[in-house]
């Protein structure tokens, strides 16, 4: 790829080494991503690859499945990709999420060491591939797949994420989920209820939070990393005012003895979310400063920003020179 003086640029065989130090969920510092220019649609002549993707897919699969228990039938798992709950019981599991495809064989282990029962429902926080990858396996044993509606035509269409550089083929049918609601769905099973409340357009316009009301436990999704500067898909609808408004939506939802599972990150509380909502709304402030003064996306990657606050969110897959750009451009 091409260097650009401004930013933190590794190589490929950097990225992979640091992709596969990849733990609890939270993926690797520095990812090389494409350099900007003015604008979203200067990208520099560079051919986007599949092979990133299929690079990162195998990465991902090579980090172990952590398990966590959060209550005595619900499980945190975390390692390769989103991070997963499971609930069992007599009813048969329910996953929210499935890893990457890399990932399946011991993704199947790990679920036969939670409980013998087959997997009857599999809930999609968005359509991003670490968080949806095993969709047709898991519905190809029977398991029925639930989302919202943008999920479906998400995972339906083509993709090119530009500041990954990555593209996105469409997904065949089989991954696409069978059961699609627009604003909400409720089901009970196991003796927990479990909502799906869709969020409007923050990380993509496809994100769900998934709360378990008995157990107090709520799935974040994409709309919150723990400790990271989150991606934000700008191309499907997410922007930084939607990630600040998801965040201030999960905190109106939580209280303070929930247990806060993230897309991204160990698991949290609601001072974390509200610490990782304020850090999102500073560093709009001062990309959005910096953006109505004139100054070019380069320019702004240029003056670190975010150079008070890389010692804590910037250790994941971006650091502040990287979240800078995806803020300018999505906000």
């Amino acid at each position: 790829m091409e260097s650009n003086s401004t930013m933190k640029i590794v190589s490929r065989r950097d990225m992979l080494r640091t992709a596969a130090a990849l733990t609890g969920g939270a993926l690797a510092a520095g990812f090389n991503l494409a350099p900007q220019t003015q604008a979203a649609a200067d990208f520099p002549q560079q051919q986007p690859h599949n092979d990133a993707l299929t690079a990162m897919r195998a990465q991902f699969g090579k980090n172990p499945i952590v398990a966590q228990e959060l209550t005595d039938n619900l499980t945190m798992l975390s390692g390769p990709g989103g991070n997963v709950i499971v609930l069992h019981g007599p009813d048969g599991k329910l996953m929210v999420d499935t890893f990457v495809q890399s990932a399946w064989a011991p993704l199947q282990n790990t679920l036969n060491g939670i409980g013998k029962e087959p997997v009857k429902t599999v809930i999609d926080t968005h359509w991003h591939f670490d968080h949806a990858d095993n969709n047709s396996l898991l519905r190809g044993i029977g398991a029925t797949i639930v989302a919202h509606d943008n999920t479906k035509k998400r995972l339906s269409e083509p993709h090119f994420l530009a500041v990954l550089n990555m593209n996105f083929p469409a997904t065949p049918e089989m991954a696409w989920p069978q059961q699609t609601f627009k604003e909400s769905r409720r089901l009970q099973t196991n003796g927990e209820t479990i909502v799906m409340t869709h969020v409007p357009p923050a990380h993509t316009d496809s994100d769900l939070f998934v709360h378990f009301e008995k157990a107090n436990v709520m799935h974040g999704g994409d709309v919150f990393g723990n400790r990271i500067y989150p991606y934000i898909d700008g191309g499907t609808g997410g922007s930084i005012n939607g990630m600040i408004a998801g965040a201030e939506k999960l905190l109106a939802m939580t209280d303070n003895n929930t247990k806060i599972v993230p897309g991204h990150g160990p698991l949290a509380n609601k001072a974390d979310l509200k610490q990782y909502r304020d850090m999102l709304v500073t560093v709009r402030d001062r990309v959005q400063k910096l953006k109505s003064s004139g100054k070019s996306i380069q320019e702004a990657v240029a003056a670190k920003p975010l150079a008070d606050l890389d010692p804590v969110w910037g250790k994941a897959l971006f650091n502040g020179d990287g979240f800078v750009q995806i803020v300018y451009l999505a906000s």
